[in-house]
């Protein structure tokens, strides 16, 4: 039984409001701190459109969260490849429900306002500076002098972390993946059912599609580009400029030529350089532990990246109120997340590789489509444990790990 009763949490997020809630599940008290206002906490919808996998509806579904979620998102049924003009449906995953899609900005809101509904805290503006341990707590110092002192800190703070930092100061950094992102949705309507993702290897670049509820294409591209650019950087760029740039870079393509001429660049959603995080050397310090993207950012390829932190935080729940001290409580967590999040974060490196093929490749990718889908795409060889994967939250959490 755990002696943790207080926790911080940096980050409000994703991943902070889904640990906050899984904390109060298994007894512990925490507070989300956010470094933005409260009025900028997703404003503008930025960030666009994320995936959600089977396996982190599945988490969701701890904390009471997966119908206001699923309520907010769009389910994709049918999962197809193309290359030029050519089409093949991939195959599908037997027996889980379908990925769905929804806006970052509304999902922070579902998890927010679900958090809140269960007594949760929040504090915006504490932009955290600083942290100081001792044998019984540990005081986050934030930027605006304000303190807060709890059992443990938990950084959910993303892939630019600062509690990784205090944690480890030679940590790794994100790396830039060689991908700008943009999305927008398109007046274009394309010939695909509702509930079809398309992914489609363009002359130039990568993209993909469906068709967004209510009318349009929803589209997102992954611009190749030589240097990492900050949003800011990226931002200060006009969106008219850059939207000039995508319908060059996509023109001799179908339909993503229809898709750039029909966007309007006043909603060009500029993501900015696609990031991943290579693996941290060291997850957890003292009373102090990192989870999500702050831990482990697998590339926008694997379609995990949310659903992976979903899990973490219901995961490090479990060994808290399962163990009787933060030490093994930390360490059995690691145990049972490292393996995994690194093995999707390898997957979607070699994905990263196809999104912009060289001449010879795109010559040959028609050809190779057939064996591609037969082989590498194989849901049951690549995908099967990743979305079938689900959390018991009743089984007990030992220092061991379990016989095989």
């Amino acid at each position: 039984m755990t002696t943790v009763r207080t926790a911080i949490v940096i980050g409000g997020g994703i991943a902070g409001p889904v640990t906050a809630l899984a904390l109060r599940r298994a007894g512990i008290t925490a507070t989300v701190h956010e470094a933005y206002p409260e009025s900028a906490s997703g404003a503008g919808g930025i960030g666009g459109t994320l995936a959600l996998a089977p396996n982190g509806v599945a988490a969701l579904r701890t904390v009471g969260a997966d119908e206001a979620v699923t309520a907010i998102a769009t389910p994709i049924e049918r999962t197809v490849m193309a290359v030029g003009r050519r089409r093949i449906d991939l195959p599908t995953l037997a027996g889980v429900p379908p990925l769905r899609v929804v806006h970052r900005a509304e999902l922070h809101r579902v998890l927010h306002d679900r958090a809140v509904a269960e007594g949760v805290p929040f504090a915006y503006g504490r932009r955290l500076v600083a942290a100081e341990q001792t044998d019984s707590g540990v005081t986050a110092r934030f930027e605006d002098g304000s303190t807060a002192t709890a059992d443990i800190l938990v950084g959910a703070d993303g892939i630019r972390s600062t509690v990784r930092g205090l944690i480890d100061p030679a940590a790794p950094g994100p790396r830039f993946t060689g991908l700008l992102g943009f999305e927008a949705v398109a007046r274009h309507e394309v010939d695909a059912e509702p509930g079809t993702m398309t992914f489609a290897f363009g002359r130039h670049g990568y993209y993909l599609y469906w068709p967004e509820p209510g009318g349009g294409t929803r589209w997102g591209a992954n611009l190749p580009h030589q240097r990492p650019l900050s949003l800011v950087e990226a931002r200060a760029v006009s969106a008219a400029r850059w939207l000039d740039t995508l319908r060059t870079t996509y023109g001799d393509d179908d339909p993503g030529r229809e898709l750039m001429v029909t966007s309007s660049a006043d909603e060009l959603q500029v993501v900015g350089s696609l990031q991943i995080m290579p693996p941290v050397p060291h997850w957890h310090r003292g009373r102090m532990v990192l989870l999500g993207d702050a831990a482990h950012a697998p590339s926008n390829s694997s379609g995990q990246g949310a659903s992976l932190a979903i899990e973490s935080a219901v995961q490090l729940a479990r060994c808290l109120r399962d163990l009787p001290d933060v030490a093994s409580a930390f360490t059995a967590f690691e145990r049972l997340r490292r393996a995994r999040v690194e093995k999707v974060a390898a997957r979607a490196a070699r994905i990263n590789h196809a999104k912009a093929p060289g001449p010879v490749a795109r010559t040959l990718m028609p050809l190779l489509m057939p064996l591609l889908v037969r082989t590498a795409m194989d849901p049951e060889k690549t995908v099967a444990g990743e979305q079938r994967y689900v959390i018991d939250w009743d089984a007990p959490v030992t220092t061991e790990p379990a016989l095989r």
